[in-house]
């Protein structure tokens, strides 16, 4: 597994990179890449509202390479693209009251999972993909 990092904000993202790289260790044998994105709360609002139609800032989003048999065939080993808004993380963080670390792991976590084409839209697939989640979590060491 590589993945690739873009910051395209002001802040220094390497801790937040060292705790990815550490979730994703458990992956290491996949071949698959993708790229993490840090951005703005401006820049994922434009994001939200120009692919999601919803003008409001949000923590994280993810794009899919393989939503389709044209996007698979020209991919490769790349699967997409996650956004993660950090200011948006440090804010979710207090009012959830856990560690920065738990809520970027959260968010990469979730948006990689979106990317392996896992959803929440049915309280069955949420159950699911939750359960992956704090499963993946849980064995890098961020619990609750």
């Amino acid at each position: 597994m590589f993945i690739n990092y873009v910051n395209e904000t002001d802040k220094d993202t390497k801790a937040e990179e060292k705790l990815i790289n550490k979730i994703f260790k458990q992956f290491k044998n996949r071949k698959e890449i993708f790229s993490i994105i840090f951005v703005s709360l401006e820049e994922i609002r434009k994001i939200n509202k120009e692919y999601r139609n919803i003008d409001k800032e949000t923590d994280v989003i993810s794009f899919a390479y393989n939503d389709n048999e044209e996007d698979i065939a020209y991919s490769g080993d790349e699967i997409g693209d996650i956004f993660i808004c950090l200011d948006k993380a440090k804010m979710q963080a207090l009012e959830y009251n856990h560690s920065l670390e738990r809520e970027v792991g959260f968010l990469a976590v979730h948006g990689y999972l979106h990317l392996k084409g896992y959803d929440h839209m049915t309280k069955e697939d949420e159950k699911i993909m939750f359960g992956l989640q704090e499963k993946i979590l849980t064995k890098a060491g961020l619990t609750r």
